[in-house]
């Protein structure tokens, strides 16, 4: 099969090369792992052969994720979020409503959060050699300790420069790879990405954490794992498989983390059946999906009203909900209710819900209001339209210990915006009011 055409799709203001080749009944999208380049992805052997044996069944669609390949490369530490609606802009440019949707190593954490936030794009969802977080943890103890993490990338921040370190690093990844693989991988690498990009990333990917994500997930989903892959400990599979609803976990032979051309028959006979399956199948109404729900409330309304008197207070409410509409548009978020002088609404992504909640408490100054903000990011009920369960009552909660003037988050928040600049003060380990368990929240800093 000939290299198809380069072509690109605009997300906000990013250009993101894609590919879509293959005229088969249904869509499938490549998620790539941490550097890929869509035309020198066809000089390496394993994955010109996985890419043809999709498209063989399928129309797939591949991309460069932003800031590597032929994307655009100056657009600082991407986040999930934006990878997200990476995945989206790319799907709407090819005029894909729905698609199976395939992750490959460091491309699994945001094809995760792609399909828990848009269940009705997702038909089926395949994640090869991934993980839900990087670092170990008492509850995760197969993840790397962060001091030796951080020692790695100190020792390694000038690997990239060293002749020949590029085509051993591509070396450790499959083992029983041909030398022409292996060159052929050296070269996406080299060209994929710039030294400061590839340690930016393994910075970022230092801090992700989706393991809050996994159970919110509805697609049916087929994990697969080389047996002795010398990149990703099987911890990390199985943890995948325990928590993502009804997920098939398949263990295939081989040596390697990249899949070379041997390893692709293997790969493709286990996912092309499944992805076939689910696209067969009516797609159903969401009933669940990941969401960030934000709460606002401003702070001594009671008394501010009774001093205005009723007139000049309906005047400024009426002024602080047009604001706040206007600052909830910029940000795509989708307003819920309104309740008295509070508001209850959704985002798609928790960095734009955190910069909504800061520009709507920076808009209300002049007014001499002040508001506190709460968000969280978590499972919800998909009810006509709207969002319910438990995940809005921690939303509401986390508002209400928030202080004037300030913007609280939950972990899973502060968990999702990796790499986005924002900051945050500990808030301590709360225990929010008709919730089980306690909780630990953050103070925004700084976005």
């Amino acid at each position: 099969m000939e290299m198809p055409e380069t072509r690109y799709a605009r997300s906000g203001d990013v250009a993101i090369a894609y590919q879509v080749l293959g005229d088969g009944p249904f869509d499938v999208v490549f998620a790539p792992g941490a550097v890929s380049h869509v035309e020198l992805n066809w000089d390496a052997a394993g994955f010109a052969a996985l890419l043809n044996g999709i498209a063989g069944h399928a129309r797939l669609i591949v991309f460069d994720k932003r800031g590597t390949g032929l994307s655009d490369r100056d657009v600082g530490v991407p986040t999930l979020e934006e990878r997200s609606d990476d995945i989206r802009a790319v799907m709407d440019a090819a005029g894909s409503q729905r698609a199976a949707l395939v992750g490959i190593s460091e491309g699994v954490p945001m094809s995760i959060v792609f399909a828990a936030s848009h269940p009705e794009r997702v038909s089926a969802l395949v994640l090869y050699g991934g993980k839900a977080r990087q670092l170990w943890a008492p509850d995760y103890q197969f993840g790397m300790p962060e001091r030796a993490y951080r020692r790695e990338l100190e020792e390694d921040s000038d690997w990239f420069m060293t002749p020949g370190n590029v085509e051993a690093f591509a070396r450790s990844g499959f083992p029983s790879a041909e030398e022409d693989e292996v060159r052929a991988l050296a070269r996406i690498i080299r060209y994929g990405a710039s030294p400061a990009a590839v340690e930016a990333l393994d910075r970022m990917n230092m801090a992700i954490d989706v393991r809050e994500v996994l159970p919110v997930i509805s697609a049916p989903t087929l994990l697969l794992r080389q047996r002795a892959d010398p990149w990703v400990a099987v911890g990390h599979g199985r943890y995948l498989a325990e928590h993502i609803p009804g997920a098939v976990f398949v263990e295939l032979d081989g040596d390697g983390h990249i899949p070379t051309a041997a390893a692709v028959r293997q790969i493709l006979a286990q996912m092309i059946p499944f992805v076939q399956e689910a696209a067969a199948r009516e797609a159903p109404e969401p009933d669940k999906v990941l969401a960030t729900i934000l709460f606002s409330d401003i702070v001594g309304s009671t008394a501010r009203a009774a001093e205005l008197g009723d007139a000049k207070w309906r005047q400024l409410l009426a002024e602080h909900h047009a604001r706040v509409r206007r600052q909830l548009a910029r940000f795509r978020g989708v307003e819920l209710d309104t309740a008295g002088d509070g508001f209850f609404a959704r985002f798609d992504g928790p960095a734009r819900g955190i910069r909504c909640a800061v520009a709507i408490r920076d808009a209300l100054r002049d007014l001499g209001l002040e508001v506190r903000l709460g968000l969280h990011t978590g499972e919800c009920e998909a009810l006509d339209g709207k969002v319910a369960g438990i995940a809005v009552s921690i939303g509401a909660r986390v508002s209400a210990l928030a202080a004037a003037g300030e913007v609280l988050v939950s972990q899973t928040v502060k968990d999702l915006v990796a790499g986005s600049g924002i900051t945050f003060d500990d808030r301590g380990v709360q225990q929010l009011k008709g919730v089980p368990g306690e909780w630990r929240l953050y103070s925004v800093a700084a976005t």
